[in-house]
């Protein structure tokens, strides 16, 4: 016979849980002279067997209709899915802690947050140490806190000797120029890279064009390009982020961004900049979108993870008119304009790929490739035309 206190050393429990039990019956003290409630050698054992069907995952009330009458099929299989189903949970959460220490990627997670919270994972990512230019720079394409390092040293060794880094042409560019309906005074190039766009504005509008990128490597090629076409006097570089403009609202007839709204969103990107534009301003931007409503699988499945925003015209349009503007003009870039992007891109995927063996940044590029060489009539990209309404 034990005492309650004995009991309780014998089994793991404290006072308080044995008191517990003997209150939902699954044990049961006898009351003897001296006023003590003594244990039997059975109640350890009902204790133990208890314990042992409570690590199945079942309730004491559960644990007291086992033991007495015979176990429920149906409540064990419920059980046992709840146990899976936590059981999935806690991989889950091993899975992303191991990847936040480097032990496993991480691509999968950030995609996730860039859906569902894409400002908040922008801001955290700036609060882990990286730079504006980086972190946007991981959502867009390393997808990897931990590997972010090394595949960008691999993306710019593949993309530095190039002049583009997104589908595009002069005569894209001077269509979308001629399709304005008045001249701009002051013009806003928000992307604006190396400047290849820049010039020709520069060339077409004797205005002063503010170009603004985040990348100061690239912010330098453009001044050595205007300087040696004689614009150096008429581009004003600005090195800022394309989501936290550094200027005062009502500042540009013109804004002109070229591949670049999808980084922070276009629906984001046309509600912000429309209060940098005068009243009668003007914005034009380009973006990749469905040529039709059924895309295939492999198309689907791969823009879905670099562009999960990627839509129709129609429905671009409809969002470009409800965010406060007027279609002017849309259409196609040129064959042209692909060829331009592609065409240098294969040539210097193909320079490196014994030097970059399993670089993952070169496999992500060539997969982009693969994309446009098999798959390009499902997709285009879109020059809009628009002012502000």
């Amino acid at each position: 016979m034990y005492r309650i206190s004995e009991l309780g050393e014998r089994v793991g429990l404290s006072r308080t849980a044995l008191l517990y039990y003997e209150k939902l019956g699954l044990i049961s003290g006898k009351r003897m002279s001296n006023g003590y409630r003594m244990y039997s050698d059975m109640d350890v054992q009902r204790l133990t067997l208890i314990q042992q069907l409570q690590n199945g995952g079942l309730t004491l009330k559960e644990c007291k209709a086992c033991l007495e009458a015979k176990i429920e099929q149906a409540l064990l299989r419920d059980r046992l899915q709840q146990l899976d189903a936590e059981i999935a949970h806690k991989q889950q959460a091993r899975d992303l802690l191991a990847a936040l220490l480097g032990e496993k990627p991480l691509s999968g997670w950030h995609e996730m947050l860039d859906k569902v919270a894409p400002d908040a994972h922008l801001a955290w990512l700036k609060m882990q140490g990286f730079s504006d230019v980086d972190a946007q720079r991981l959502r867009w394409l390393s997808k990897d806190m931990n590997t972010h390092e090394s595949y960008m040293a691999d993306f710019e060794q593949v993309y530095s000797p190039l002049d583009r880094w997104g589908p595009g042409s002069e005569g894209d560019t001077l269509a979308a120029l001629n399709a304005l309906p008045q001249k701009p005074t002051s013009v806003l190039e928000i992307g604006c890279g190396q400047g290849i766009a820049t010039t020709v504005l520069a060339e077409h509008l004797p205005v002063p064009i503010t170009a603004l990128d985040n990348h100061q490597g690239a912010l330098d090629r453009l001044m050595e390009r205007a300087k040696e076409l004689g614009y150096a006097e008429q581009v004003v570089p600005a090195i800022g982020d394309m989501s936290e403009l550094p200027f005062t609202t009502q500042s540009f007839d013109l804004i002109w961004a070229e591949g670049c709204a999808y980084i922070m969103g276009v629906e984001k990107a046309l509600k912000y900049w429309r209060e940098f534009l005068t009243p009668q301003g003007l914005l034009v931007v380009s973006d990749i979108v469905w040529s039709g409503d059924t895309p295939s699988e492999e198309a689907a499945q791969f823009w879905a993870s670099g562009y999960p925003d990627m839509q129709t015209v129609t429905k671009r349009i409809k969002q470009i008119e409800a965010s406060g503007y007027r279609v002017i003009k849309h259409f196609a870039l040129s064959d042209e304009a692909w060829q331009n992007y592609y065409q240098p891109l294969q040539q210097r995927a193909n320079e490196l790929k014994t030097q970059l063996i399993g670089s993952q940044a070169l496999i992500d590029i060539q997969a982009e490739l693969d994309i446009f060489y098999h798959h390009k009539p499902e997709f285009d990209y879109q020059m809009f035309v628009l002012a502000k309404a």
